[in-house]
């Protein structure tokens, strides 16, 4: 899937929760409620609406990956291609 699929470019890249649900995919990047930082996506259960996600760009020694409910996601966004040292 393609990230242009992903893009409401007429709400700023915000698709609803029914949206996001359907068209998320691992490696996707994210930002989510109450978090200004960019997440990655790294495992998805959708008969129990969770995600797992880590902080973007990765690190070792930044924390371990979490759940998190899909609906907490806002906007799906690309992931940059730069590496914390």
């Amino acid at each position: 899937m393609f990230y242009s699929n992903l893009i409401d470019s007429k709400s700023n890249n915000k698709l609803n929760p029914d949206e996001i649900r359907k068209n998320l995919y691992k490696g996707a990047c994210v930002k989510i409620k109450n978090s200004q930082k960019t997440f990655q996506v790294i495992g998805i259960n959708q008969k129990s609406k969770v995600c797992w996600i880590r902080e973007w760009p990765f690190s070792l020694e930044v924390k371990r990956p979490f759940s998190l409910e899909i609906n907490q996601i806002t906007i799906l966004t690309f992931c940059t291609r730069s590496f914390i040292e």
